[in-house]
């Protein structure tokens, strides 16, 4: 498995969220990254989730 980090933002830059999400690919990664975003309500806030190589995999601003 390899560790994703997530990570949203309001729009005055202050972090809401900082996690680790654990995957076996990027697909995975960035279904499971959204399905923190939606549950927690954070779709439309800045976010951005980044494989352990530094890639985004997933980003909105």
């Amino acid at each position: 498995m390899k560790i994703y980090k997530l990570t949203a933002y309001e729009s005055k830059g202050k972090v809401i969220i900082d996690e680790s999400v654990e995957a076996t690919n990027d697909e995975e990664a960035k279904q499971k990254g959204q399905a923190m975003l939606e549950e927690k309500n954070l779709l439309e806030t800045t976010h951005r989730l980044a494989s352990p190589t530094g890639q985004l995999i997933l980003f909105h601003s």
